[in-house]
Parts: C-alpha cells; sequence; structure tokens
C-alpha cells in the first residue's frame, strides 16, 4: 500500500533560518521534495524551468488565478509567485511528502485550501539575534532592518496558528527537530489506510471489515 504524501508548510520572520534549516532537513531526508513556485518573473542564467521555477507570461499566471488554479499567490516587487496545485497533488498522490518556505498569508491561503497540511512555525533564537542576521545579510538599508524588526514583531504572534513550533537557536537542532516532525507526521494514518495497510500484513481473509469495528464505550 502506497500512503499519500502529505504538504509541510514552513514560515517564521525574514531571518529565522527557514530556508537554512530546511536544507539541512532535506540532506537528512533526500526524499523530502521542495516545492517548485510559478512566477513571472525573468529567467535568471542557469535557472531551469520546471526545476527552480515554473515561468509564466503574467497574462497566463493571471488566468490560472482565476480558473484556481494556484494553492496560493501573492505580487512581490511587480512579479507574480505562486503554488500550482496540480503540481502539489500529482506529488501527494505519489506518496511524496512536500516543503513549502511560504510567508504567514501565503500559509493562511494554503489552510483554506488544504487544512490537512502540516504548519511549522520557525522561531528565531532572540530579537537580538534576528537583527544581527539581517545586519548581516549586508543586503538591507538600517531603515528596511528596522522595518522588518517590526514586521517580524507582529508576525512572531501568528505562530499560534501553526501545529508545531521550533526555536531555530542551533541549526542541527532545529533541522533534526524538523525531521522528527515528518517521521511522526509520515506514522500518522487514515482510518480508511490502517486496513489497507493491515491488509498488506495478514492478507484479505485476515482483516476485519470497517463494519466489525468495535464501537468505544
Amino acid at each position: 500500500m502506497q500512503q499519500r504524501g502529505f504538504l509541510l508548510i514552513l514560515s517564521g520572520p525574514s531571518g529565522a533560518g527557514k530556508n537554512t534549516v530546511l536544507d539541512a532537513a532535506r540532506e537528512r531526508l533526500p526524499d523530502l521534495l521542495y516545492s517548485v513556485s510559478a512566477t513571472t518573473r525573468p529567467r535568471r542564467p542557469l535557472e531551469e524551468d520546471g526545476r527552480d521555477y515554473f515561468f509564466l507570461a503574467k497574462e497566463e499566471f493571471q488566468r490560472r488565478v482565476k480558473a484556481g488554479e494556484f494553492l496560493e499567490w501573492a505580487e512581490f516587487c511587480n512579479h507574480y509567485y505562486g503554488t500550482p496545485m496540480a503540481y502539489i497533488t500529482e506529488a501527494l498522490e505519489k506518496g511524496q511528502v512536500v516543503a513549502m518556505d511560504i510567508d504567514i498569508q501565503g500559509a493562511r491561503q494554503v489552510k483554506e485550501k488544504m487544512p490537512e497540511a502540516v504548519f511549522v512555525f520557525l522561531l528565531p533564537p532572540t530579537m537580538a539575534e534576528l537583527e544581527s542576521r539581517l545586519r548581516g545579510r549586508s543586503s538591507d538599508s538600517d531603515t528596511a532592518i528596522r522595518r522588518r524588526l517590526h514586521t517580524a514583531l507582529s508576525e512572531l504572534k501568528a505562530g499560534i496558528e501553526y501545529d508545531y513550533v521550533i526555536r531555530n537557536d542551533e541549526i542541527d537542532r532545529a533541522a533534526d527537530q524538523l525531521v522528527a516532525i515528518i517521521t511522526a507526521e509520515r506514522c500518522r494514518l487514515r482510518h480508511s489506510e490502517y486496513f489497507e495497510l493491515l491488509k498488506d500484513i495478514v492478507g484479505e481473509q485476515g482483516v476485519i471489515s470497517k463494519d466489525d469495528e468495535p464501537t468505544a464505550h
């Protein structure tokens, strides 16, 4: 029996280390599939369609939005980004675990359409460490960093909406915790899946039907 996969959503403030922790988890779980997004931004050198992104014209992206073909989508810096529903559905039916690194607004869109997904929130060790990480990037102005920190304080409150919370005070430990969550969720079975699993173990005749199940008292 092939167990259906599940979608893993990883969110957290900018600078919390989502990509770093997810990459470390993927080293431990090579079969963990990272979701490929669609975008309208121009393709960069060495990027490959279908591997890095699904590159779409703006008009085609808007058509797919109207057709409801995206699990979630957003506009950023005058370009559209979104997760194709068909891509996720196909991967889940193959039994794959698909990981998505998206912001809180995107996660809320996913929860509306796919509430059975597993939602993980990544916390920074402290706000001081978060500020240090943002400044260490050397890519944002002081004003932009202060804006990101202000946004982070608001975003931290959203962690209560998630199934799991990981504090990223040490990358290996955070990655181990993420792997533990994925392992536990892989062992979670729907009721119907359990009877299919039993058939694999004891054979068709040895499994009681669902109608024969004992009732709870």
